[in-house]
Order: C-alpha cells, then structure tokens, then sequence
C-alpha cells in the first residue's frame, strides 16, 4: 500500500497539481482583489452604502440572523470570472494546440473512427495476402 502511495508521489503529476493549486490560489486573490477594488463599489450603487446593504435580517431587529446576499452575489461574481479566465487562458489555447496536433497527424475529426470489426477485417485479410513462411505458418500438407 505504500509502495503505491510513493510511486504516486514520486510520478510527477503531483507537483503539476501543487503548482496548479499555488496558482489557482494567488489567481483567487487577484479575483477578489479586482472584486473589493471594482465590484462590490458597482453593487454600492444600486445595495446601499455597502454590499452589505444587500443584507436582509431574518428577524427584525437582530442583525446577526441578516442573510447577505451581496457576499454571495460577490462569491458567484468571482466565481464566474474564475471560470472564465481558466476556460480562455486555459481550455480553449489547449484544445485548439490539440486540433492542430490532429491536423499535422493527419487525423481526421470528419471521419469516424473504424469499428472493431473493420480493424479486424483489415488484420484477417492482411493475414491472408501474406505467405504461409510469413505468417509464421507451415503450409498445410496436401495428401
């Protein structure tokens, strides 16, 4: 059991995954940088005197029971250019170097892949055109 935890660790993919998560961490401090910094004075404008305007106290009175919606409304915010930055920065540069990778190839998105019996198709009558010595056969004795 052991022995597979080191080899996970020793493979390489770890460290590409701590590095993704240091990054992703200083990327989320940026977001909610530029979120404090240019959003939430936006949302001023139409909360009150700050996002926590957006805050609707449950019971009257009692503004610890408040649920704040302009935290929420800041975190879907944040989350959303997230995904945005990571899809465009990210996702679409790698699959269009994928595309490409394809192309140079020679493989074709347009056609279908063959079926298993085509391949195998293919094989039997590969097979067949060849001579018995080179199929690795003897041929068979007429009698």
């Amino acid at each position: 059991m052991l022995n597979g935890f080191k080899e996970f660790i020793l493979r390489g993919n770890v460290i590409d995954l701590a590095v993704g998560v240091v990054i992703g961490a200083a990327f989320t401090a940026v977001v909610t940088a530029f979120s404090d910094a240019i959003i939430n004075p936006l949302l001023n404008i139409f909360g009150g005197a700050e996002v926590g305007g957006l805050k609707v106290p449950v019971i009257p009175g009692r503004p610890d029971t408040a649920l704040d919606f302009g935290m929420l409304l800041t975190a879907i915010i944040n989350f959303l250019l997230i995904a945005a930055v990571v899809y465009f920065c990210i996702v679409a540069p790698m699959n269009k170097l994928d595309q490409m990778q394809k192309r140079r190839r020679g493989i074709s998105e347009d056609e279908p892949a063959p079926t298993d019996t085509e391949l195998l198709t293919e094989i039997r009558d590969l097979l067949a055109g060849q001579s018995p010595a080179q199929a690795g056969t003897t041929p068979p004795k007429d009698a």
